[in-house]
């Protein structure tokens, strides 16, 4: 009896051990639901279906895009904080809904930092600085010259907490010049209204500003990334324009709850990698103005640790609130 006894206990003890690995080989059974916490159509959305697309093909199950909507991309971020940590709820968020968001709203539901593990950085995005022609600016060095002698003249339009708000912010700290936010419901309003001369300038996303300063109808002064991008080579970066260190991309990352299986993240940390360094992906990617990262979970881990501190910073020091 007790030789049965120690048998069983045995196995059951062995059966603990084999089983999150035999969960994670088994590893979806069922389709997988990405988040995107904004509206589709946008940066956010479009990086999103490009991996999910492949995620389908390499795991073996659908991998759905769901648009959860609102509040400033408040409810679809607490969804996935608050679903089962099964690795069947994930998240597409970016520097918006990871650090701006929870730096500008602080009676949250979720923490970012605390409630979600990050599975890779997808894509990094820079935006370009572009300008009215009728502004007599050439280079980044004569926008911050023009700014310091028209204080609170110089406008640049934006929707609220996005990057190019943010870009903008960071900007008027590092020149320290005094630029007017004007807030809009989103990127194509500000570009229009750009277009027309109502404001002087938008950090735009590179797929938006680039093709209305390649036909004349804005003028392109700088991008907004460390490097230079290859997709605009004639474009200084701002760092190397008059700002040095300077740097303003979107990226776009995978999160997962929090207490997802280590052995399921990291499966998903693989696969994205394997789909994301696809020649058809990194070529379908640069078309829309976004650049692979697809780095381990340790990498992306230390870059969430300044870089969720930094963009909470610039919505304290810019004193910066929901519009």
């Amino acid at each position: 009896m007790l030789v049965q006894i120690f048998i069983l206990i045995g196995c059951s003890a062995t059966a603990l051990v084999t089983a999150p690995a035999i969960a994670a080989d088994a590893y979806p059974t069922k389709p997988v639901r990405i988040v995107v916490p904004f509206a589709a159509g946008g940066g956010v959305d479009l990086t999103a279906r490009i991996l999910a697309q492949k995620l389908t093909e390499r795991l073996g199950q659908s991998v759905i895009v769901d648009n959860r909507v609102g509040a400033s991309g408040i409810i679809g971020t607490e969804y996935v904080a608050k679903a089962a940590p099964d690795g069947y709820t994930l998240l597409v968020g970016s520097q918006t809904s990871q650090a701006v968001v929870p730096a500008m709203y602080t009676k949250l539901n979720y923490d970012t930092t605390r409630d979600f593990v990050g599975v890779t950085e997808i894509a990094v995005s820079p935006l370009v600085i572009v300008i009215h022609p009728s502004l007599p600016v050439k280079s980044v060095k004569d926008l911050i010259a023009l700014a310091k002698a028209r204080p609170g003249q110089l406008t640049f339009g934006a929707a609220s907490g996005g990057t190019p708000h943010m870009a903008g912010e960071l900007f008027k700290l590092a020149a320290k010049v005094d630029l007017l936010f004007v807030p809009y419901k989103g990127e194509g309003p500000a570009i229009a209204d750009a277009l027309g001369g109502q404001i002087s300038m938008v950090f735009s996303n590179l797929p938006v500003g680039m093709p209305q300063a390649r036909g004349g109808r804005l003028r392109a002064l700088a991008v907004t990334s460390r490097q230079r991008v290859a997709t605009a080579p004639d474009v200084p970066t701002v760092a190397e324009s008059g700002l040095p260190g300077y740097e303003a991309s979107t990226w776009f990352g995978l999160f997962a709850p929090s207490a997802t299986p280590r052995d399921i993240v990291a499966k998903l940390n693989a696969e994205s990698i394997a789909a994301l360094n696809g020649a058809d992906i990194k070529e379908r990617m640069a078309g829309q103005g976004l650049f692979v990262v697809a780095n381990t979970q340790e990498q992306f881990a230390e870059f969430l640790k300044t870089e969720i501190p930094k963009w909470a910073k610039i919505v304290k020091d810019a004193g910066i609130t929901p519009q």
